[in-house]
């Protein structure tokens, strides 16, 4: 049973990304990492001051975005140095300013104290070639279990996509139970939450046959496919001292895809269509043309002009020199692409953006696209994205999984031009509506993995709420 929900629209810019606030003063004390100050004084010029509405969302967004730094930065230097012991013995304050100052240790000085991103010490090992070796030293190497899988099942999915002549081949079917759950308490005894959980698409080639099979609340509403989020919403209202649990279950088929790039008879681009605009142009906060962007596109690509060499280029560069680390929550980085230049490290979001936005640069259409990634032992939320060339239509790229440890060709360079049936997609775009249209800001500005959650007092952010996904392979 589905329902039809009569929503309050409101004027607001729901969907930025980075609130900017249009007073010095408060920007001021942000950068001096006087948040408790600053968040004075933006509840000062809303409750007291003539401001106009925009400046009251651009106000509560700045506010919001230092709370949320707050959470992301909640490791103290007591923790970090106990952390790092086991390598660092006979760690120095001297070689730990060190690595703050160069940004390998994540660090901010909030209200007076340093204060450390949640996975600044994983992400130093993953940075910091030297640390990396002692780590390896004491722990040994660990064997990925992803990469084992994927030597193993890329070969066959070739051979199989190489002989019978077909795109895409080799389904997988999956049957999901995904799980929300707010804590108990987070809002008053008989609010009515609201809820949008994660929905795999059923509007691609490459996964199909979605079938809706049970769910916690007899009411629900499936986002139709135009929408760029696939999500399934609900409505409940909270009880006291009690959890509040949105579930449901489904099941579909994917498939893998694969181009052979080189061999490919791309047209010239119709460059007057509607679709050549829309995914060569430039999108806030994070698409936009640069002087770093433009000078990384220079150096990467020299004369180079066509298509096929272009994405190659950008590909094997951001796998080669993007170091794959954990991520600041998005909605506190003003340009992922530039943080990604600056700080030459990203997880599959940043490099995905930083990809799309090259090449859209470049006059490639490209466009993102992301869910879960479900591979056996490595469950996991997941960006990619996907170029266009005249002529063949849209290729699935992944420039996190880059080159694999394989032999052959083909199977090494896989994810250049395919992608595989355990990528479940959910997203086609970012930063977009959702239906029904949320009213509050999103937790997760960019992406939609995890859920969005509200109630009429606002947004509910991911520290008020969990989220777990079960997942059983049907072949």
């Amino acid at each position: 049973m589905r329902i039809n929900i009569l929503m309050v629209s409101i004027m607001l810019l729901t969907n930025t990304t980075y609130a900017q606030t249009s007073f010095s003063e408060i920007d001021n004390e942000i950068e001096l990492g006087n948040y408790n100050k600053a968040k004075s004084m933006i509840l000062d010029k809303i409750f007291n001051q003539k401001i106009t509405d925009i400046e009251k969302y651009n106000l509560k967004m700045q506010s919001d975005i230092l709370d949320r730094r707050i959470i992301d930065f909640n490791r103290d230097e007591t923790y970090i140095k106990n952390a790092l012991s086991k390598y660092y013995p006979k760690l120095t304050d001297r070689q730990l300013s060190q690595w703050e100052t160069s940004g390998e240790l994540e660090m901010l000085i909030i209200d007076g104290k340093k204060k450390y991103f949640r996975n600044a010490v994983p992400n130093l090992f993953r940075i910091n070639k030297e640390a990396n070796k002692i780590k390896i030293q004491i722990d040994g190497v660990r064997k990925d279990s992803l990469s084992l899988f994927l030597q193993k099942y890329l070969p066959i999915v070739i051979n199989e996509i190489k002989s019978d002549g077909h795109l895409i081949a080799h389904p997988q079917k999956f049957e999901l139970t995904y799980t929300l759950t707010v804590k108990p308490n987070v809002i008053p005894e008989g609010g009515i939450i609201r809820a949008w959980l994660p929905y795999p698409r059923s509007d691609i080639k490459r996964q199909n046959n979605v079938q809706f099979k049970s769910a916690s609340e007899s009411t629900y509403v499936i986002s139709p496919d135009k929408n760029v989020h696939k999500s399934i919403y609900f409505e409940k209202i909270s009880k006291k001292d009690e959890p509040t649990i949105f579930e449901y279950q489904v099941s579909y088929t994917g498939y893998n895809q694969w181009y052979n790039i080189e061999n490919l008879k791309i047209k010239p681009y119709i460059k007057n269509s509607v679709l050549y605009k829309t995914y060569t142009s430039e999108r806030e906060k994070h698409v936009l043309f640069t002087p770093e962007i433009e000078n990384l596109s220079k150096e990467i690509l020299g004369s180079k002009k066509d298509p096929r060499k272009i994405v190659r280029l950008f590909y094997e560069w951001i796998g080669e020199n993007i170091t794959w680390a954990s991520a600041l929550e998005y909605s506190t980085i003003p340009n992922i692409p530039s943080y990604s230049i600056k700080n030459m490290k990203g997880d599959c979001g940043i490099k995905a953006l930083l990809f799309i936005t090259l090449c859209r640069y470049n006059g490639i259409p490209a466009k993102w696209q992301s869910g879960w990634m479900l591979h056996p032992g490595n469950k996991n939320l997941h960006d990619w994205c996907e170029v266009y060339f005249e002529g063949i239509g849209w290729i699935p790229i992944d420039t996190s999984f880059n080159n694999q440890d394989i032999n052959e060709k083909s199977a090494r360079e896989f994810f250049l031009s395919g992608i595989d049936a355990y990528h479940m997609i959910v997203n086609e775009d970012f930063s977009r509506e959702f239906f029904p249209a949320k009213i509050y800001p999103r937790s997760e500005t960019v992406d939609f993995q995890r859920g969005e959650v509200e109630w009429k007092g606002g947004n509910l952010y991911f520290n008020n709420w969990d989220y777990h996904m079960e997942v059983e392979h049907l072949d």
